[in-house]
């Protein structure tokens, strides 16, 4: 690595060119389409290939260890060496990645794939969130925000829809689909070439190797409380994501591929277009109420499931798919808010890393559940959780509103 090409004489930030925003956004959503293209796969490689239910979590923890990895090393990196380079490398990295899913032809292949994808998928998530907050038009104020929130959910309701779709209808389903998006991320390496470099390059990209998760000290009032919102809507799109095919198909009887990826729609999709509806709402005004719906409808949603009622559990997903999706609006708004240009790739690894943690710790600890407890009991407890966890999230933002509303009746204030 030639980590001291950083200390040579830092160039001026290119000019934005107006299709520059959109093609990052475009790039965010692809790569994590990319990310839940799998889910609704998993039982067809199970099928072929004969291997235990446990296999399956140790290539979803897998993927996770390789993603925490790269956010903990390289998430600030863009900071020193630029944006567009650490881009283009995790791109490149995701290509390789599909080139081993598409020639799979056993678990080995699949873990490493997954491991590789992870590692890209941490790098871009950081670097994309940035550049777009650097190439946020004066004129519109906030949409950086909405562009971070929307990108991720709408990647995992298209992924996983598309997938779900391919396997059910198309012909090759283990293969048809990564070559789709084999196709779109080689198309997205000239646009990363041509985009804009928005950070000039800085000293301490070596430095900024050394694995850490830390928010900088000044940020820490305001980000520490929305960390419970993050981590159970994160929690919830786990679940989703890792039992969600397993619960329509087993619990509901539901046996069409397609299904699996319409449960993960139900939530992402809803909580995509609930960020686009509430974009121009306030962060601190979204997060009580999405709190709230977050926990209401994991409730209905479990009530359903406990009941065998499909329609009611159909309902809870999109009641809570609006909290899902106004929660992530409210928890990336305050970060786009506050991160200042120099910290923003380390912010957003931060912001990542709570993220992550929050959708796949509980979803490995859910997979091994379901080999101790089985399916219902283990989706039972798992939306429990979600729910103390959202519950705790909405008292301390009514902790946070009473608190400010003394400070405002104060004198000295």
């Amino acid at each position: 690595m030639r980590a001291n090409v950083t200390l040579s004489s830092p160039p001026t930030p290119s000019p934005a060119r107006p299709t520059a925003f959109p093609s990052v956004a475009a790039v965010f959503v692809l790569f994590l389409a990319a990310s839940s293209v799998p889910s609704p796969l998993y039982a067809v490689y199970q099928q072929q290939w004969h291997f235990a239910a446990w296999v399956l979590t140790v290539v979803f923890a897998l993927y996770v260890v390789g993603l925490l990895a790269s956010l903990l090393v390289v998430g600030a990196l863009s900071d020193h060496l630029g944006r567009r380079p650490v881009l283009a490398a995790a791109v490149a990295l995701e290509i390789v990645a599909l080139v081993l899913f598409l020639t799979a032809g056993n678990v080995a292949v699949l873990a490493t794939a997954r491991v590789l994808q992870g590692i890209a998928t941490g790098a871009a998530t950081t670097t994309l969130s940035a550049t777009l907050v650097d190439l946020e038009p004066p004129h519109a104020t906030g949409r950086a925000g909405v562009v971070t929130s929307v990108a991720p959910l709408t990647g995992l309701a298209l992924g996983a829809l598309g997938s779900g779709a391919l396997v059910e209808f198309g012909p090759a389903p283990t293969r048809l689909v990564y070559a789709l998006l084999l196709a779109a991320m080689v198309a997205a390496l000239p646009v990363t070439a041509l985009l804009p470099e928005t950070s000039p390059r800085r000293p301490g990209a070596a430095a900024s190797l050394r694995p850490r998760a830390a928010l900088p000290a000044h940020l820490r009032a305001d980000i520490v409380p929305v960390v419970p919102a993050m981590v159970a809507s994160w929690a919830l799109a786990g679940l989703f994501l890792s039992l969600g095919p397993s619960v329509a198909g087993e619990l509901f009887g539901l046996r069409s591929r397609l299904i699996g990826g319409v449960v993960v729609t139900l939530l992402a999709g809803t909580g995509a277009l609930t960020v686009a509806a509430l974009r121009t709402r306030s962060a601190a005004s979204l997060l009580a109420p999405s709190s709230a719906l977050l926990g209401l409808g994991v409730l209905t949603a479990l009530a359903g499931t406990v009941t065998d009622h499909v329609w009611l559990a159909a309902a809870g997903t999109v009641v809570a798919g609006v909290g899902f999706g106004a929660s992530v609006l409210a928890t990336f708004g305050t970060f786009a808010r506050l991160a200042g240009p120099h910290e923003r790739g380390a912010v957003f690894a931060s912001a990542n890393i709570i993220n992550y943690l929050g959708n796949s710790v509980p979803a490995v600890l859910g997979g091994i559940a379901v080999t101790a407890v089985g399916l219902r009991t283990a989706t039972e407890i798992y939306a429990l959780a979600i729910v103390g966890i959202v519950s705790t999230a909405f008292l301390l933002r009514l902790a946070q509103l009473r608190q400010g509303r003394r400070a405002t009746a104060s004198p000295g204030a």
